[in-house]
């Protein structure tokens, strides 16, 4: 039986990037509480490039 996690890159890119957080206004609000409380990785894919 296969694991239940099947991690593919872009998917994740797609959900949790940072363009996906800043289309959105409650993304931009995540995005701004991570500055405030001083995160080094603001997403998961800041530093990064997936296509």
């Amino acid at each position: 039986m296969k694991r239940t996690h099947q991690p593919k890159k872009r998917q994740r890119v797609k959900v949790h990037g940072f363009r996906a957080r800043m289309s959105t206004t409650g993304g931009v609000k995540v995005i701004k509480a991570r500055r405030l409380k001083g995160r080094r990785r603001l997403t998961p894919t800041s530093s990064r490039r997936y296509r």
